[in-house]
């Protein structure tokens, strides 16, 4: 099971300079001029996660495996992008790929990196992208609209009932709100998430700063945290630059000792990458045994056949209960035998909804 979250923002804002350093290669080449990524470049993270740590050492496992997740850099885009300009048709398609969006504001005054419109400003630029993927969306959404009409006429009950999801999305995007802002209940949820809408996608604003306010963020930034508040979304503080620096320290110390020179407990990327997985609605669940201790990603709300049918697809199809046993229990008793002692695992069947830091072992038969 595959999350992937699009890297996007105006040319020359940090894009290829976040995912060289989350993905700790060079893959995507960061340059000083608009559009040095043409094709997206994609890079599997693990998710930072001290539990799996711990779990090992109770488990004595051999290995340590971390969930991931995927990102993706697109293309930047300009003004003009929802009518073909620049590299607007390719950019708003990758966007359409991936499930969530991190949107990178540029932060900092550096007269030896260009901005695309000439000046520093991150609400303006987060609007400019915002209003592109508006645009595209209601060009998409009117089209659609007018045949599921045409089809309603007809008494085509699938027309009438997209029509109930389409109608106010539209009627929000020609008011200027994206559709994610859109309150169509939950069961239309899933309709919504059908139409592959650019501006139905959750969005986290990551503000690229210098690095003297990797710490303490500045003034660009906090406008960036309140926007973001405003709308219902995520905001993280990163200095793309302190970022790459890190990706080529390859002696743990010698991060941890350029980390605290400037006043940070962890690289601004940890904090990406839980931000991202908390955009997605993910929980975490665990196996722990002698060969390896391993994390696993599902979104919340998965019931137990379906998460172990991420392991393994026969899991799934011969499940016959999940042996669960929750972290703190796990962590407060010693391990799974101390669990089990104090009466702590717990048998659940079919129904129980995973939750995150589940302990679990499946049991199945084909």
């Amino acid at each position: 099971m595959g999350f992937t979250c699009g890297i996007v923002g105006l040319p020359n804002v940090g894009k290829s300079t976040l995912f060289n350093a989350l993905t700790e290669t060079a893959a995507a080449e960061a340059a000083n001029y608009p559009f040095c990524t043409i094709e997206p470049n994609v890079g599997r993270v693990a998710v930072p996660d001290a539990r799996l740590d711990t779990l090992a050492q109770l488990g004595k496992s051999a290995k340590i495996v971390p969930t991931q997740l995927e990102f993706v850099d697109i293309a930047g885009l300009v003004r003009g992008a929802s009518q073909g300009q620049g590299l607007g048709n390719q950019f708003l398609g990758h966007i359409r790929e991936v499930d969530a969006i991190a949107h990178v504001l540029r932060c900092f005054d550096d007269g030896n990196v260009v901005h695309v419109e000439g000046s520093v400003d991150p609400i303006r630029d987060a609007e400019t992208v915002e209003t592109e993927l508006m645009l595209a969306d209601l060009d998409s959404l009117e089209r659609r609209a007018a045949a599921a009409e045409k089809r309603a006429r007809g008494a085509d009950k699938e027309a009438r009932a997209l029509l109930q999801v389409i109608e106010p999305v539209l009627a929000g995007l020609r008011e200027g709100r994206p559709a994610r802002t859109v309150d169509l209940g939950p069961d239309r949820a899933r309709e919504l998430q059908a139409l592959q809408l650019l501006t139905a996608k959750p969005v986290l604003y990551v503000a690229n700063v210098d690095e003297g306010s990797a710490a303490e963020g500045n003034g660009e930034s906090r406008r960036v945290a309140a926007y973001a508040a405003e709308r219902g979304a995520g905001s993280v503080v990163i200095s793309a630059a302190i970022e790459a620096e890190l990706a080529h320290l390859g002696d743990p110390d010698e991060k941890r000792e350029f980390l605290l020179s400037l006043g940070l407990e962890e690289p601004g990327l940890a904090r990406v990458i839980r931000a991202g997985y908390t955009l997605l609605d993910l929980v975490t669940f665990f196996t722990v045994g002698p060969k390896e201790a391993r994390a696993w990603t599902v979104l919340r709300g998965t019931k137990a056949p379906q998460a172990a049918g991420v392991i393994h697809t026969d899991f799934e199809k011969g499940f016959i209960r999940a042996e669960t046993i929750a972290y703190d229990d796990f962590v407060a008793l010693g391990g799974e035998q101390g669990a089990k002692d104090a009466g702590r695992m717990r048998l659940e069947g079919a129904e129980y909804v995973v939750q995150d830091g589940d302990v679990m072992h499946f049991r199945f038969n084909l």
